[in-house]
């Protein structure tokens, strides 16, 4: 990906699996299984596996991520492509990705990230 994309980028913390084991209340294997399955999208970016805290919601995966992922994948996305699209700002949606998701507009952001391929 390119272009300047920081000033435009959601602020998140990330979790490590440790972490998400805390958060999700979660055993290990079960959080391993999550990031498998595209419940949630992980990163060594940060050294560690690690995921976005804003794809978590009341304790639990963001339940559209899944799909909107899936989505990503399959328009060949990496994992780390896949989670600068949904924290970078998008014109055509009007706010990051990941944010519209947690609005409930997941149908607005598959319809973008299928255009996307």
């Amino acid at each position: 990906m390119t272009g300047d994309t920081t000033s435009s980028r959601i602020e998140t913390t990330w979790l490590t699996l440790p972490e998400l084991v805390e958060t999700l209340g979660e055993p290990l294997g079960r959080v391993r299984r999550l990031i498998d399955e595209y419940h949630l999208v992980a990163s060594r970016r940060t050294g560690k596996l690690a995921v976005p805290e804003v794809f978590i919601v009341d304790g639990h995966p963001l339940s559209s991520l899944r799909g909107t992922a899936i989505v990503l994948h399959d328009a060949g996305f990496t994992d780390d492509e896949a989670i600068d699209w949904l924290l970078d700002h998008d014109d055509s949606i009007g706010l990051p990705p990941i944010e519209a998701l947690r609005r409930g507009r997941k149908a607005e952001v598959r319809r973008v990230a299928q255009t996307l391929a």
